[in-house]
C-alpha cells in the first residue's frame, strides 16, 4: 500500500484547510486509516482515524469539533477538513492506513506541512 498526502499550505489563523490522503496498491486489503500530526519539536500525535468499509471514526480530544475526517472508498482516499485553524496546528500531518488483521498502522504518506500564521 502507498500513501500519497497533500494539500497543505500557509493558512491564516481562522481560516480552514482539506487535506487529502490517497492510497495505492493493495487496497482492498486496507481496514483502517488515520491522520497523525507532528508540530515542531514536539512528539507525533494521533488526530483521529477512520473504519474505511464503516462510518465509524474517532477522533483526539484537541479536535474538539474543528477536524472532521472522511473518506471516499470509489477513490481510495481519506480527507481531514480544519475549521478554524490556530497557530499551534502548525504541523507535518500524516496519513496512514492498517490492515486487516494488523493493529499497528503500518504505512505512511510522507506528510503534508500545515503552517497557520496568526
Amino acid at each position: 500500500v502507498q500513501l500519497q498526502a497533500s494539500g497543505g499550505g500557509l493558512v491564516q489563523a481562522g481560516g480552514s484547510l482539506r487535506l487529502s490522503c490517497t492510497a495505492s496498491g493493495r487496497t482492498a486489503r486496507i481496514h483502517g486509516m488515520g491522520w497523525f500530526r507532528q508540530a515542531p519539536g514536539k512528539e507525533r500525535e494521533s488526530v483521529g482515524d477512520i473504519y474505511w468499509n464503516g462510518p465509524s471514526t474517532s477522533n483526539a480530544d484537541f479536535v474538539k469539533g474543528r477536524f472532521t475526517i472522511s473518506r471516499e472508498r470509489d477513490k481510495n482516499t481519506m480527507y481531514l477538513e480544519v475549521d478554524g485553524l490556530k497557530p499551534e496546528d502548525t504541523a507535518v500531518y500524516y496519513c496512514a492506513a492498517r490492515l486487516y488483521g494488523r493493529s499497528a498502522y503500518e504505512f505512511w504518506g510522507q506528510g503534508t506541512l500545515v503552517t497557520v500564521s496568526s
